[in-house]
């Protein structure tokens, strides 16, 4: 295969422009990302009624479980693709593709399996009340069966982004999100399903997702192909995936675990009313994050490319811009939940006074620490691109388990809902002074066209193996 444009870019291109172009298609593939949860509740919330949404909360975690697992493959195949393809080793790259199809569609058959046998207890384990548990129940039955769908779709749109083909990834979301903004109301209200219709129609989407991405990588547009032969599964090239993605997995079990943890101590402490604050909280401090995460996943096809090609120069110059980027952007969030907490819960719930009142109070203390989660976020991704697994994974579990879990259990004993609360603040703060320790050192050692000497520049990333 020749050195395509999108390949020859990566290496050629200003970074800043580079970081650009990546950018918007990513930003507008989270944003439709996150679009299937957000409307989904904005939905039910205004609708169904308050307890329909509280009972969607529930779910979320699971959910985030899900997409743990496609952030495992995901994430850990197109690392390992870019930095292939910063070698010019096109048929490992091919392998790797055929490899990650392969183990997202195993787990999530596997998931899909296990989660029939355990949904009832997991759901009352996560917070679902005497109230809510039916709405929750419905909403996940129909999740579950579309799981091996959500697992191939999003762990594989990935990769078309780190091949060097970012729009592309971009309408893959727009078309399964869009389609999933218009089945929403027809399900939900047309045919009187309620929370069975938004679960429908989610499925729905990510089945038209995979068979989007599917005939992308057999066409001629893709640079890695997907083919029978590269679909046999290789031990070792799942091994490396797996330990590659583990940080992003850790991230999203450990955010999985907190927040049933939190769920628990807000029906405690709180009632039905603020678990479903929390999840107006969560979508909304998803949306407001979301040009990091976008610009996370911008950078990283052009960090893991450029240091599998040993242009240490292009890694430093593109993660200290986006550092730069992402802490501006973490501060006009800020200052949209300080300033606008009502407006931003008003789109979900404008019946409920007591949700209102909760929701604001819960925006205003989630939201107090943003200005350096922008760093954390890059910082822990920097790792993570670069394929030193370990480290990624450290840094990822630091907020959510080593610091924020203890505090949920600890701080409700003394101030109630307002401990739980408080805990999240407190732990960003926490993770980012770390985070810019380790991060200070790495980069320091990051010498300009300097590969380690004897060594292919990507063999230096596999924490005590190389590839």
């Amino acid at each position: 295969m020749n050195d395509p444009r999108q390949v020859y870019e990566l290496e050629h291109e200003k970074t800043g422009k580079l970081m650009w172009k990546y950018f918007l298609p990513a930003f507008a593939s989270m944003m439709a990302n996150a679009l299937y949860n957000v409307v989904d509740r904005i939905y039910i919330g205004q609708g169904v009624d308050a307890l329909a949404l509280s009972g969607l909360t529930v779910v979320f975690p699971l959910m985030i479980i899900i997409m743990a697992f496609g952030m495992l493959v995901g994430m850990g195949s197109a690392v390992r693709i870019s930095l292939s393809l910063g070698e010019k080793d096109f048929n490992r790259a091919n392998r790797v593709l055929g490899n990650a199809f392969f183990l997202a569609l195993l787990l999530g058959l596997l998931m899909m399996g296990g989660g029939f046998l355990v949904r009832d207890w997991v759901l009352q384990v996560f917070g679902a009340g005497a109230e809510t548990i039916q709405y929750a129940s419905d909403y996940f039955t129909i999740i579950l069966l579309g799981t091996p769908m959500a697992m191939v779709g999003f762990s594989l749109n990935n990769v078309i982004r780190a091949e060097g083909n970012p729009k592309i990834a971009m309408y893959s979301m727009f078309i399964s999100a869009g389609l999933n903004i218009v089945l929403d109301p027809i399900f939900i209200f047309g045919l009187g399903m309620g929370v069975k219709g938004a679960a429908l129609a989610t499925v729905i989407s990510h089945s038209f997702l995979v068979a989007w991405v599917l005939m992308h990588f057999r066409s001629s547009r893709s640079v890695t192909r997907l083919t029978l032969a590269n679909i046999r599964p290789s031990p070792y090239i799942i091994k490396y995936i797996i330990s590659i993605g583990f940080a992003p997995f850790a991230m999203n079990i450990a955010a999985s675990i907190v927040t049933a943890v939190m769920n628990t101590k807000f029906i405690r402490y709180g009632g039905d009313i603020s678990v479903a604050a929390l999840g107006i909280v969560n979508s909304s401090a998803m949306m407001l994050v979301i040009s990091i995460i976008s610009l996370n996943m911008a950078v990283q096809p052009i960090i893991g490319f450029n240091y599998g090609a040993g242009l240490f120069c292009r890694v430093k110059e593109t993660i200290l811009k986006a550092i730069r980027y992402a802490t501006l952007i973490a501060i006009g969030g800020w200052l949209m939940c300080m300033l606008l907490p009502g407006t931003i819960v008003s789109i979900f719930n404008s019946d409920s006074v007591e949700l209102r009142e909760a929701g604001i109070l819960g925006l205003r203390i989630y939201c107090a620490m943003l200005p350096v989660v922008g760093f954390q976020i890059i910082a822990s991704n920097y790792f993570q691109a670069i394929g030193k697994a370990r480290l990624a994974a450290f840094l990822s579990l630091l907020r959510q388990i080593i610091v924020l879990l203890p505090l949920i259990l600890i701080l409700p004993r003394f101030w109630g809902v307002a401990g739980v609360w408080i805990a999240n603040p407190v732990s960003d703060f926490i993770a980012a002074v770390i985070s810019f320790i380790y991060f200070r050192r790495e980069i320091g050692k990051l010498k300009c066209d300097m590969p380690v000497a004897g060594r292919k520049p990507a063999e230096i990333t596999v924490t005590g193996e190389t590839y």
